[in-house]
């Protein structure tokens, strides 16, 4: 099947994906690890990470798709650039890169269904598959690098010689036999510290003694501002800065990026204008105008839609207290009378930060008004200034 593999790869190359590799469907050898990671609880509120089920089919590939015979990876570039004046301007909200154009997942899975239609056509009798794109059960990183397209970073991100980390990962479990590509077995991050010593939230946790990268999902960034569905812990509030959905530090800082990150091709990764770095304000003025429909609405086809109104809103009113201008006052004080007590909370938390009579006036009139307990506990702490507790 070598002529058959090098033509896939050809072909794969022609639908935009950079990087292309075949593995086989072997079973994991990093479930001790995850379990043990599970175990620790550093999965956070991520409940789907551990079912029972989720762990039998990530440790077996044959339980996704019975009769696989091999698993075709392939790695798709999103790097965009960060607006004028980026994450430095801290009066700008910060996206991450992946979130600023088209939803990933059905731009990739277009890709994958186009490329097992042509396999398809290849073989006699036809082939079998199916396409997953961060959507099942299964650990893509682990197969990519099995399929030879990069080693695990300390970062955990998978990290290839020629193309950085920017990249999305992709699969097709297919029912005819191809050439499996050799592994990559070099990790190529040496003594370097960058990542681990830039992220402000202290997620990433350096390698076991089995050499795998270790994060702490509870204190990153991505997870606290997507997946956290509850109140921000405040001690990592103002770590998180101005990033108000994802976080690329981690990415931004290294080495492999500095020197082969380039812009993506893919024009459905093109910035969308609204999410090019947006003053804080106009972004806050704007969820606030939005209930759950019209949020939806306005963020289809965008990752942004997975954080839900009531998420971002959050976060963005975390940000406008991590820069504490005063301009920010004005709109923190009207999400004190959101219908989220999520939203509340957190722009109490927000208003507490800033030193301005005009925010202690909005706290105090929220106090005697507000009956959520947990608002109301956020409000009295603000009361007290800035770490008030």
């Amino acid at each position: 099947m070598t002529s058959l593999t090098e033509s896939l790869r050809a072909r794969a190359s022609q639908l935009g994906f950079s990087l292309v590799g075949v593995a086989l469907p072997s079973p994991s050898e990093h479930m001790d690890f995850y379990r043990s990671w599970i175990a620790l609880g550093r999965h956070g509120e991520m409940g789907y990470l551990s079912r029972a089920d989720s762990v039998a089919r990530r440790a077996d590939l044959t339980r996704t798709m019975a009769g696989a015979a091999s698993v075709i990876l392939v790695a798709h570039e999103y790097f965009q650039a960060d607006a004028p004046g980026g994450p430095d301007d801290t009066s700008r909200a910060v996206i991450a890169r992946y979130a600023r154009g088209e939803d990933y997942h059905a731009v990739v899975k277009r890709k994958l269904e186009a490329l097992l239609d042509w396999l398809d056509g290849q073989v006699d009798g036809g082939v079998r598959g199916r396409a997953y794109v961060d959507t099942g059960p299964i650990l893509e990183r682990e197969l990519a690098r099995r399929a030879g397209l990069g080693w695990f970073g300390k970062n955990t991100m998978l990290i290839n010689p020629v193309r950085g980390s920017y990249f999305f990962v992709g699969l097709l479990l297919v029912d005819v036999a191809l050439t499996a590509d050799a592994p990559f077995a070099e990790d190529r991050c040496g003594t370097c510290r960058a990542c681990l010593d830039a992220c402000p939230t202290g997620a990433l946790l350096g390698r076991d003694d089995g050499g795998a990268p270790v994060i702490d999902a509870r204190r990153c960034i991505s997870y606290l501002t997507i997946e956290l569905r509850g109140p921000i812990p405040r001690e990592l509030r103002r770590p998180m800065g101005n990033r108000v959905f994802g976080c690329d530090i981690c990415q931004e800082v290294c080495p492999w990026n500095d020197t082969f990150a380039r812009p993506a091709e893919e024009v459905r990764y093109r910035v969308r204008s609204d999410l090019d770095g947006p003053t804080l304000v106009d972004l806050a003025e704007r969820l606030l105008a939005m209930d759950d429909r019209s949020f939806r609405e306005g963020f289809r086809r965008s990752p942004v839609s997975r954080a839900g109104r009531a998420g971002m809103l959050r976060n963005v009113c975390v940000a406008l207290g991590n820069w504490g201008g005063a301009e920010a006052v004005p709109v923190l004080s009207a999400a004190l009378s959101d219908p989220a007590a999520l939203v509340r909370s957190h722009a109490a938390w927000a208003l507490g930060e800033i030193d301005s009579p005009a925010a202690s006036d909005a706290l105090s009139r929220r106090h005697t008004e507000e009956t959520d307990g947990q608002v109301r506990e956020e409000l009295s702490a603000a009361l007290r200034g800035p770490g008030g507790m």
